[in-house]
């Protein structure tokens, strides 16, 4: 990515830190030459990003890094993209498949979109993995899970909108496993990753109220909703389930019991 900084230490792991936004970056990042990409970085600043002209630098960064790849001999490279490449029309409660129509409203989806119709003519073995609805470690504050958490641990109630939109929730810790399970397959173009399962906002904000022990703190319909909201965004992952063979379920209660811990441990403080 663009931060100067490392993950945590991993038995296994070897970190090689690089700006993937300049052209000596991306050729340092290729430097280890090697065989599969899992291209994950992008401009996410939370409340920013959705209309952030460094979309298109990425989309552009994007497309640098994949010919660099392509010219080195590359095997194969997966990019991730996002539900908000596809058209809210029609309406419903349908699961979205990988042949929706794309239709972007923002320019984060546009751009998204735009390099995986470069990434699909790259003349290698390449996969799209669009993803829904995520939280997990390190979020920024101001999402919907960490706000919540957040406000549950200090004692103040937490104020959210009806709740009522149904939305397709995953953690970062199933997505990662998903996600390593399409790299080392060989289907290639769009595949939905996610959950598969329809869940109201305000049912997956009650169920970290009963985890905290304060669920009567949590306010459904203090907020306006957004008037642009999409009553259903849920995905079809047949072929995530069938193709790439990745058949794990999806554990809400625990993964977001295991980031309630977490969270609580990282606090100020900590926790028993």
């Amino acid at each position: 990515a663009r931060s100067p900084r490392a993950g945590a230490p991993l038995p296994g792991v070897t970190w090689h830190v690089a700006d993937l936004l300049t052209t000596a970056g991306r050729r340092a990042a290729l430097a280890v030459a090697p065989d599969t990409v899992l291209h994950a970085a992008w401009y996410v600043a939370h409340g920013r990003f959705w209309m952030a002209p460094e979309n298109m630098a990425w989309a552009a960064a994007s497309a640098g890094l994949l010919d660099e790849f392509v010219r080195a001999g590359g095997r194969r490279f997966i990019g991730l993209g996002s539900c908000a490449e596809y058209g809210t029309e029609p309406p419903g409660t349908a699961p979205w498949s990988e042949t929706r129509a794309l239709a972007p409203a923002t320019l984060y989806g546009l751009a998204k979109a735009s390099f995986a119709t470069r990434l699909a003519g790259a003349g290698i073995s390449t996969a799209w993995a669009r993803l829904f609805h995520l939280f997990g470690p390190a979020e920024a504050p101001g999402r919907l899970v960490p706000s919540v958490m957040a406000a549950l641990r200090a004692g103040r109630p937490a104020d959210c909108a009806s709740g009522r939109p149904v939305r397709d929730f995953a953690s970062t810790w199933f997505t990662g496993r998903a996600l390593a399970a399409l790299a080392a397959s060989e289907v290639q173009g769009a595949v939905n990753v996610a959950a598969g399962e329809g869940l109201p906002i305000g049912a997956l904000v009650g169920r970290i109220g009963r985890l905290s022990g304060r669920p009567e703190l949590i306010r459904l319909g203090a907020l306006p909703d957004r008037p642009d909201e999409v009553p259903s965004m849920v995905a079809a992952t047949a072929r995530l389930r069938r193709e790439v063979g990745f058949t794990e379920a999806c554990d809400l209660d625990a993964d977001l019991a295991r980031l309630w811990r977490e969270e609580l441990l990282a606090a100020p403080g900590g926790a028993a």
